[in-house]
């Protein structure tokens, strides 16, 4: 595939001559001669490098290089060939600088540079982002090695997957690992929370948008749908997502295209769509909450994750894996005793795989410069299943004996998990038990580990 390069020179000769130039050297080249003319050619072709004259008759150069950094490399022209202005373009973002009149052999380097700086740049993000991805999927219980069975047969495909358990279980782990074996690994993996994003700006981040499609859009954007391109987009808590942007996404899934918010152009999504959910897509749809058209299209191939209550055999792994990958260990080598971790075994994790992270990781600062982490380390909370079947027994007051004496923080931590529960993680229904505003409970959640 041919690179698309666009050269913004007023000098019609010149132009031409750098087009002519540069479509020998294998390139697909446009020549514009007044920025308004290539506004209009970016945002519809989105060229992937610009060749820009410093001076324009519509348009300083220098002045474009600031609105249009991110977007692609520019190499500016100049026919004053000082110092003063090569460092003022540098700083305003330009990824390369020529004099003319232009050295043809130079031509070529710089834009080859340019390109090629562009995609090692773009390489490095990628792999960063491999390297801080979530931890690896621990453990040999029977549920999990079921969940690796149903991974391993759905990941050749293309086929979205709805994954679907409690919160905590290791949802987007699962989504991770669908991706990394299947044909799409080589490229990104974008993570989208359907719950942070606001309801306004969702669409936008999601399918990018126009310039001037509101008010505050002053250029053009490209979504997440485009960052994922050949990739996998992993959706969380979808559920979560507003009616209207339901309706856009099952016309991705459908048609496999999508615009952006302002926008009249088609895109092509070569995206692979995962979604996740910790509620019940099929009741939700049945009542109207959420389209049962989208829910039939998602559940193309369903896959519950356990919970840790459900993979006990497991526990002992993953607080290892987690005393093992904890920056405090690389200084001192940190275990657990086996009194620590029958502990862990016996409590009955609600908050799933992100509680015993936050208690191990807990417990290792606590443990200080010793080798061994013990039971006293690690600061558990009561067991709310102790704790609800104590609240039903006592007409919803939790009977406090002396088996069972939690703290202001564990009985707080215990009430919003039996109200999640109860309302099947629904969290407007939840704050409105509560008394607080949605934001409020979302931050009591993340506080206790239990999104």
């Amino acid at each position: 595939m041919r690179h698309r390069i666009l050269v913004l020179e007023d000098d019609k000769v010149l132009n031409r001559l750098l087009v002519d130039q540069l479509d020998r050297f294998g390139y697909d080249v446009e020549g514009r001669h007044k920025w308004s003319d290539a506004e209009k050619f970016i945002e519809e072709n989105e060229p992937e490098l610009l060749i820009l004259d410093c001076r324009l008759p519509d348009a300083d150069g220098l002045e474009l290089l600031v609105r249009l950094q991110g977007q692609f490399p520019v190499v500016m022209l100049t026919a004053f060939a000082s110092v003063e202005s090569a460092v003022r373009a540098i700083k305003n973002g330009a990824a390369e600088y020529l004099v003319k009149p232009v050295n043809i052999d130079e031509l070529e380097v710089v834009v080859k540079r340019a390109l090629d700086n562009a995609a090692i740049k773009r390489e490095h993000q990628f792999l960063k982002s491999r390297l801080t991805s979530s931890m690896p999927m621990v453990g040999a219980s029977p549920a999990l090695s079921e969940v690796n069975r149903l991974i391993d047969a759905v990941a050749k495909s293309d086929m979205t997957v709805l994954i679907q358990g409690e919160s905590g279980v290791g949802k987007e782990l699962v989504a991770n690992a669908i991706h990394e074996r299947s044909g799409r690994h080589e490229r990104n993996f974008v993570a989208v929370d359907c719950c942070t994003l606001q309801k306004h700006l969702f669409e936008s981040e999601l399918f990018g948008h126009e310039k001037g499609s509101f008010t505050s859009a002053d250029r053009m954007k490209k979504g997440l749908i485009e960052g994922a391109f050949e990739g996998t987009l992993f959706l969380d808590e979808i559920g979560e997502i507003d009616p209207a942007v339901q309706a856009k996404l099952l016309r991705v899934l459908e048609t496999g295209r999508y615009r952006r918010v302002g926008g009249t152009r088609d895109h092509v999504a070569n995206v692979r769509i995962v979604a996740a959910t910790n509620r019940d897509l099929a009741q939700m749809s049945a009542i109207g909450q959420f389209r049962a058209d989208l829910y039939y299209r998602l559940n193309a191939f369903a896959l519950t994750v356990p919970t840790l209550r459900e993979r006990r055999g497991d526990i002992s792994s993953l607080a290892m894996h987690f005393v093992r990958n904890h920056d405090f260990s690389r200084r001192v080598e940190k275990t657990l005793t086996q009194k620590a971790l029958s502990r862990l075994e016996a409590y009955s994790w609600p908050g799933n795989i992100r509680e015993l992270k936050n208690v191990v990781e807990r417990a290792i600062i606590l443990s200080g410069d010793s080798s061994m982490i013990d039971e006293c380390h690690l600061a558990m909370p009561v067991d709310l299943s102790s704790y609800s079947s104590d609240m039903a027994s006592s007409g919803g007051v939790p009977y406090l004996g002396l088996g069972l004496e939690p703290s202001l923080e564990e009985i707080k931590k215990a009430y919003l998990v039996e109200l999640l529960h109860r309302h099947d993680g629904h969290r407007a229904r939840v704050a409105r038990a509560l008394g607080i505003s949605e934001r409020n409970t979302y931050r009591l959640i993340r506080k206790f580990g239990l999104e």
